[in-house]
């Protein structure tokens, strides 16, 4: 190149970088002979740009050539240019003429990375410059995997702390024979418990005591053996002795062998709703046994005092039997509340809902012969639902429209559709008086002392659609009559 032009190989060698991608030279060269040889020599092994003003040092490139005159120009520019490339490395390299002097190197090693007399013989340049090219890739691949390892790094912390702080207990332990050694809990386990690292190794089954449940202590046992799943809710043990109801759900952790290596368990601590369902328990019971007897009591009293008093006590006697109905028929409504509430599972076995409501108003109209009872269905298919309970709360509606509506021939409209392809709307449309805003505003804005709801069947309607992820809305017309809408998923 240059004077001595006539050394330059013709049988330099092609190819790519290791990256397999073809890299990119910046030839900062001017024009002349001296460019067009630079470029026959490596334009076979590398992408060729060439430039000669300072800005295209900016541009993408993997290994920049620069004359005497273009180090002379871009010198200042070329740190700068290193500095935007870190982490990675890219290589700069000074061409120097045969006549060259000491002023054209002067500092250049404290700017380039390689000088470059010229004339040079193909195949040297090509080494010189692969070697550069191949060490610039190297960096990049370090510089992706240092990158990936702060990511990795990054993220695990954030796991760590996510699991350490976690507002549920959970533990790891490994698979053994009998026993399955705790190897991990999180902070969360340690407060709910009472436990420490120092139970790191005994067998995660520790929480368990004298009330444990045989038949709970079995499933889980049975499960692991399995190696499957489990949730159940498990009576445990503090370290201090006091027991506590735990949410305890286990799940095996599979390596890419499918082998188990570890258990994860999840404790919530679930006292109080356990709490709550049992006083639930002995109120209904109460509300079914107890209330039912005494009020069959007072009813058949009252009666016998009706016949042997007269007339004049008769309006007294005839409130306490509307009374003792009346506080039957909450109890009733109480229990088949708690009965529809306990079954209704948005994932139940599909039921067509316009056959099963055919049925439904064949059955009211039998129940009240003197009211007018339409159903109106606009969509063109079955309406299969998997939402037990849905008709249980549509009974409920209807039942409302017609007993509170004071109209001797009393008229309610049903109306069936399917807005979009995964939600069912039922309306039920009567002419009533419409329901006292008390009513309405407890759903949404909560009972309190001077506002709250005296129908059962409405909350019980608003828990069913809710339980199923869906929406209960009331409205009230101007005049007379109200319509129940209930919108629900077609599918869980």
């Amino acid at each position: 190149m240059g004077s001595g032009s006539e050394d330059v190989e013709a049988g330099a060698s092609h190819g790519t970088s290791e990256s397999g991608d073809s890299s990119t030279l910046l030839l900062f060269v001017r024009p002349g002979r001296d460019r067009e040889l630079l470029e026959a020599a490596l334009s076979g092994r590398y992408r060729i740009e060439t430039a000669t003003d300072v800005t295209a040092l900016e541009s993408v490139y993997d290994c920049c050539l620069l004359d005497v005159d273009g180090f002379r120009r871009a010198a200042d520019a070329i740190e700068s240019r290193r500095e935007r490339a870190e982490p990675a490395f890219l290589p700069f390299v000074l061409l120097i003429p045969e006549e060259r002097s000491d002023r054209y190197v002067e500092n250049a090693w404290d700017r380039v990375d390689d000088v470059i007399d010229l004339p040079v013989k193909r195949a040297e340049l090509a080494t010189r410059i692969t070697n550069l090219v191949e060490r610039r890739e190297a960096s990049r691949r370090l510089a992706e995997r240092e990158r990936l390892l702060t990511e990795t790094v990054e993220e695990l912390e954030l796991k760590d702390r996510a699991i350490d702080e976690a507002p549920v207990g959970i533990t790891l332990a490994e698979p053994g024979s009998g026993d399955d050694p705790l190897v991990y809990m999180n902070a969360e386990f340690e407060r709910l418990t009472g436990y420490g690292p120092e139970m790191l190794g005994e067998d995660c089954r520790f929480l368990q005591g004298e009330e444990t449940d045989d038949e709970t202590r079995a499933t889980i046992r049975e499960a692991i053996d399995a190696e499957e799943p489990v949730s159940v809710d498990v009576l445990n043990y503090r370290a201090n002795g006091r027991k506590f109801w735990n949410r305890l759900t286990v799940a095996p952790i599979r390596g890419e062998d499918g082998t188990v290596t570890n258990y994860v368990g999840f404790q919530t601590d679930i006292t109080d709703r356990k709490i709550r369902e049992r006083r639930l328990e002995v109120m209904n019971r109460v509300l079914d046994h107890n209330l039912r007897n005494k009020m069959n009591l007072i009813d058949g009293y009252a009666e016998l005092l009706r016949e042997e008093l007269g007339d004049e006590y008769r309006k007294p006697l005839e409130v306490i039997s509307e009374t003792a109905d009346d506080l039957m028929r909450i109890a009733e409504a109480v229990r088949k509340t708690d009965h529809t509430l306990s079954v209704t599972d948005p994932s139940g076995p599909p039921i067509a809902l316009c056959d099963r409501l055919s049925e439904l108003v064949s059955s009211f109209e039998g129940r009240y012969p003197e009211a007018r009872i339409d159903l109106s269905v606009t969509a063109d298919d079955p309406l299969e639902v998997t939402a037990t309970g849905l008709l249980t709360a549509i009974e409920e509606g209807i039942d409302n429209a017609i007993k509170h509506n004071d109209d001797p021939h009393p008229s309610v409209e049903i109306r069936v559709d399917r807005p979009v392809s995964q939600w069912i709307e039922i309306e039920i449309v009567d002419d009533g008086p419409g329901i006292p805003d008390d009513e309405t505003y407890v759903l949404k804005g909560g009972e309190t002392s001077l506002k709250h709801a005296d129908r059962l069947g409405i909350w019980m309607m608003y828990w069913v659609v809710n339980a199923l992820g869906g929406d209960l809305s009331l409205s009230t017309r101007e005049g007379r009559g109200t319509t129940v809408r209930l919108s629900v998923p077609a599918e869980p």
